[in-house]
């Protein structure tokens, strides 16, 4: 359940009772930062006092004295300034708590669900996916598997680079240099089009008559020529299977029916010029067609306007973007639509944003969001690049990571078997690569630390992990002990114990806001706290050995729900779980 909604709700109660003025959106429940001020706090009192003409003090003991909380609270206390703080009682903890036995998804209550198009991971095509991915990929997914778990409509859309210049020099260069029935008949590495593309791009960069060339293949690929479009096809086809068996490796959702790259929306783009032209948003300008926006400015403070097709008739970026943001509302139906991007790509889709908004292809009931999403710094806090000065490739960092976590495994487990080793070293390494993506704030920038991401110890992966071995082992210790956890209650005697399940009962809470904010370290913190919160509870609790069979039975009951709650989550991070570590 969701305990600040619930405590909300009373409070509300309370308000209406002392008054009926609209002041319900200004109370705040938040948990409690330290144990003194018990486990829930009430904010927003003065602010409320003030709107009443009510000294904080005498409103502070109206509430607690009209606040309907009956065994859900043991005590309310006032503190100053102006903030309330409750104490949870224990039995009602341990009925709470109980409770997810006899209903499904760990007490999850169901949500009105919505529509929501999540953008994200959007590699190019003709090139290998690096460390610039990750991000984007690891948070989108996360979220996308958090949004589902509460029971949303989820679609995912892997917004591919498949379109544009670089299929034109591509062509351009395979005709001129290497000949189209090579590219078409023979296997090619991903590695081997990103050297041609890397060529291509030197002899555009160089030679205007390759340049114009490249702009009429440009021209007749969005035109449809069959030769173009057969090229074209094989090049995505290494590209997107090469990026597949990436997203296998991650354990990341995205499949090939998730992709809606820039080309599935061509066909629409002539009729969205023609609808732009027609309802006078649109112009032309020197042949081009441009829609001038008054609230941006370009580099010399003169009115910025949007380029949606070349004076050749080629369409550009930011026409697919309209055009995309068209389908998302009026074919998909979106209700909320999110964008894991890139800082720097930000005012790009926001023009589009404002272009479809005045054309009626977004309306203001839909909610589109930007989840900005900073860079991976190498130690020098600059983009994380190789010694050569390249982007690092995702597969690098992920071979790196595999080779670290086997040498840490051996360093422990000398004695394993080999296909042990590779299964261990697979999970651990893939778990601590996106924990350690997914446990930052999205919108920072952060400096990747192979040390600190392989620890056992601390906010990490593996630490997380090895908490929920641990509880594995503990079941497979009491195989013979009788126990059955539906037939037994919880009983929370302990601070330990009552620490261990009100944190379980906050899950909730997490996974809301995760939703709600897109973020994804607010449920790797969270995961965090309960490991930690565990460990303290089996260091001081015994569990297997406890004398007292009601109690034994208790704790092994408040494990399986612990083990349960963190297997859950990390599968929500997109992150495996083992038996043995």
């Amino acid at each position: 359940m969701n305990i600040q909604t619930f405590l909300l709700k009373k409070i509300n109660q309370a308000l209406l009772l002392i008054t009926n003025k609209s002041i319900f959106n200004l109370i705040q429940i938040q948990q409690s930062t330290r144990k003194e001020f018990g486990d829930y706090q009430i904010n927003g009192l003065i602010t409320i006092s003030k709107k009443l003409n009510i000294p904080v003090e005498e409103l502070a003991k109206k509430i607690i004295k009209f606040i309907d909380l009956n065994e859900i609270a043991q005590t309310t206390k006032i503190e100053q300034p102006g903030f309330i703080n409750i104490f949870l009682n224990p039995k009602w903890i341990s009925h709470q708590i109980n409770s997810i036995f006899s209903v499904p998804r760990l007490g999850i209550t169901p949500v009105t669900p919505k529509t929501i198009v999540i953008d994200y991971s959007s590699p190019n095509i003709a090139k290998e996916m690096h460390v610039g991915h990750l991000r984007s990929t690891v948070i989108g997914d996360s979220v996308a598997r958090v949004l589902s778990f509460l029971g949303h409509n989820v679609i995912k859309a892997n917004h591919i680079g498949d379109w544009g210049t670089q299929f034109g020099m591509l062509i351009a260069y395979i005709e001129k240099n290497i000949q189209s029935e090579f590219i078409l008949n023979k296997s090619i590495q991903l590695s081997t089009l990103e050297h041609f593309y890397q060529e291509a791009k030197k002899m555009y960069d160089i030679d205007p008559n390759f340049a114009k060339l490249s702009r009429n293949y440009v021209l007749k690929l969005q035109q449809g020529d069959k030769y173009c479009c057969r090229i074209w096809k094989r090049l995505v086809d290494i590209s997107v299977s090469n990026n597949q068996n990436t997203y296998i490796r991650l354990n990341v959702t995205l499949k090939k029916s998730d992709i809606m790259g820039e080309s599935f929306y061509n066909n629409m783009l002539p009729k969205i010029v023609s609808d732009l032209k027609n309802k006078g948003l649109a112009i032309t300008s020197n042949g081009a067609v441009v829609v001038p926006l008054k609230n941006y400015n370009n580099r010399n403070g003169a009115p910025f306007g949007v380029i949606i097709q070349k004076k050749d008739g080629a369409y550009l970026y930011s026409t697919t973007d309209i055009a995309c943001i068209k389908y998302r509302c009026k074919i998909l139906h979106a209700d909320r639509i999110i964008y894991y991007i890139d800082s720097r790509q930000k005012q790009h889709i926001m023009q589009a944003q404002e272009i479809a908004h005045k054309a009626g292809y977004l309306d203001t009931s839909v909610l589109l969001e930007h989840h900005i999403c900073g860079m991976l710094l190498g130690k020098d806090k600059k983009p994380f690049k190789t010694r050569s000065g390249n982007a690092l490739k995702l597969k690098t960092l992920l071979d790196e990571a595999l080779k670290r976590a086997r040498l840490l495994i051996l360093s422990k487990n000398p004695n394993l078997k080999n296909s042990q080793i590779n299964k261990l070293a697979h999970i651990i390494s893939i778990g601590a690569i996106k924990y350690s993506e997914l446990s930052k704030n999205r919108i920072i920038n952060y400096i990747f630390d192979w040390n600190n991401m392989l620890k056992f110890e601390g906010n990490t992966a593996p630490y997380i992990q090895y908490a929920c071995t641990r509880i594995f082992s503990i079941f497979k210790q009491s195989k013979q002990l009788d126990f059955q956890p539906k037939q037994n209650n919880i009983k929370l005697e302990t601070e330990e114990e009552k620490l261990l399940a009100i944190c379980l009962l906050q899950f909730e809470e997490i996974i809301t806001t995760v939703a709600s904010q897109g973020a994804p370290h607010m449920l790797c913190s969270y995961l965090y706290k309960l490991s930690v919160l565990f460990s303290s509870f089996y260091e001081h609790c015994p569990i297997i050995k406890a004398t007292n069979i009601h109690i034994r039975h208790s704790r092994l009951k408040l494990a399986l729900i612990t083990v349960r709650i963190l297997k859950k989550g990390l599968n929500l991070l997109g992150i495996k779980t083992v038996k043995h570590m």
